[in-house]
């Protein structure tokens, strides 16, 4: 009876150390960024964005053209006029501040909008490869405190060139890129 206790427990001993588990880890943020989806999503934003900014400088440059014309000519003016002006200075005050509010909560929402079908395919790309390689845990690099690389399997090389993303592109070069678009503009 010992013998056979003593010979199932090897085998499971010998069973486990077979089945090790496939850990993985990879780089979700740079993925992402570095997905040529993600660069249209950024000129959508970015257009987006300028038009904002150039309505929001017209808003102020009212404002300061009329806050001139009252600073110069307040002392002439009755005070029905006066208080008009001011009136209307408080409401232009007021517009600028609600566009600048309302602009960013859409910018933002775009932003989340553009970059959802972007996250949800590069997540669908790591779960069919880990599917596809047996892994049982897949870690996002950016929140993990440690990898042991001999442990772990870097799934981002293959998730990029499963996402289409160039070989030589990396997060310097895309701040490259980007730097170079502001400087044309």
């Amino acid at each position: 009876m010992k013998k056979a206790l003593v010979f199932i427990a090897t085998a499971l001993i010998g069973v486990a150390a077979m089945a090790q588990p496939k850990f993985a880890h990879v780089s979700l943020s740079e993925l992402i960024q570095l997905m040529p989806e993600a660069d249209d999503a950024r000129a959508k934003l970015e257009a987006s964005s300028l038009e904002a900014q150039e309505t929001f400088q017209a808003m102020v440059e009212e404002y300061q053209a009329k806050y001139t014309t009252y600073s110069q000519k307040a002392s002439t003016w009755t005070t029905a006029i006066r208080e008009s002006k001011e009136k209307e200075l408080m409401e232009i005050q007021q517009r600028i501040q609600d566009f600048d509010q309302s602009i960013q909560k859409e910018l933002s929402e775009m932003q989340q909008m553009l970059m959802a079908p972007i996250q949800k395919k590069a997540m669908d790309t790591i779960n069919a490869l880990a599917k596809e390689g047996g892994y049982i845990y897949v870690f996002d690099k950016s929140t993990m405190l440690y990898i042991d690389e001999a442990q772990s399997t870097d799934l981002t090389p293959a998730a990029r060139k499963a996402l289409s993303i160039p070989e030589g592109r990396t997060l310097e070069t895309l701040q490259q890129e980007m730097a170079a678009r502001q400087q044309q503009q």
